[in-house]
């Protein structure tokens, strides 16, 4: 890893649950009344959120936004970097309606991940379909954020893709709360029991890392992303769940990619797999 990139970490029986909720679902607002929209070259959409406000100028003018394309070529091997350093609890929880995504906000201690040296306190996860970011080109089903915050509120986000398979685990407990808060915004939930990220983040080593930003207004820059690169599975039925909670107009609540920028995208990969 270069000096310069290490400068910047440092400062840096669903279906018809599903067919009831839709039925029974009551008018609602869209997207274009929610602040910003994913609707393509509509009025509030993601071409346009720079000039929406102020305050959300970055999402134009900046040059280290998110998401990007993970390409091969633009790759720079970086075993320094090590295993990811986390440690996730069960904590008290809610699944909260933002009217653009479905959100788990931490209420109790979930637990941190550390980059060089410096916790990241887990404070929410929220999911994105189809995903934000992509592979060599290819874009996957659905994308989950793992948003973490440090003592000076800067951000570190962990970044999961998912493809169309097996139910997902952490995503099927959550299934009758989705539906009670449908169409909803600003509803929320208290999970019973709490919630377990480590049942969403899995054992997976190998991982993208690079400086970027939130990929929602206001685009703030200056956050570590870290984008694990093994693939999970989500069934059919779950992302239409999803996609049915949400305002309409965000059912494809994905962020066009934006460019790298000459920007460093490190890759960790364990020995025994740079080895081979």
């Amino acid at each position: 890893m270069s000096t310069s990139a290490r400068r910047l970490l440092l400062l840096a029986g669903a279906a018809a649950a599903i067919a009831l909720l839709l039925s029974a679902t009551a008018p609602v607002a869209g997207a274009e009344d929610d602040g910003y929209s994913y609707i393509p070259g509509s009025p509030r959409g993601p071409q346009n959120w720079g000039s929406l406000k102020p305050e959300w100028a970055t999402c134009s003018s900046g040059k280290m936004q998110s998401p990007i394309n993970l390409g091969l070529l633009d790759l720079t091997l970086a075993p320094g970097l090590g295993n990811l350093n986390y440690t996730y609890q069960n904590a008290n929880a809610s699944v909260v309606n933002r009217g653009h995504d479905i959100m788990v906000r931490f209420d109790g201690d979930a637990g941190s991940l550390k980059i060089n040296g410096t916790a990241y306190q887990l404070r929410q996860m929220h999911w994105h379909t189809p995903s934000e970011h992509t592979i060599d080109g290819r874009r996957y089903d659905m994308e989950l954020h793992m948003v973490h915050l440090n003592a000076q509120n800067q951000a570190a986000v962990i970044g999961i893709l998912y493809t169309i398979g097996t139910r997902d685990e952490f995503l099927q407990k959550l299934e009758p709360y989705i539906i009670e808060i449908s169409k909803q915004e600003g509803k929320e939930r208290v999970i019973i029991g709490g919630a377990d990220p480590n049942v969403a983040k899995g054992q997976d080593t190998v991982y993208y890392r690079y400086m970027g930003s939130f990929t929602t207004p206001p685009c703030t820059e200056g956050v570590i992303w870290t984008v694990v690169r093994k693939v999970r599975t989500v069934s059919l039925s779950q992302i239409t769940l999803l996609k049915a909670a949400v305002l309409t107009g965000n059912e494809n609540n994905a962020r066009p990619l934006q460019g790298v920028n000459n920007r460093e995208i490190d890759l960790f990969l364990p020995l025994p797999l740079i080895n081979n």
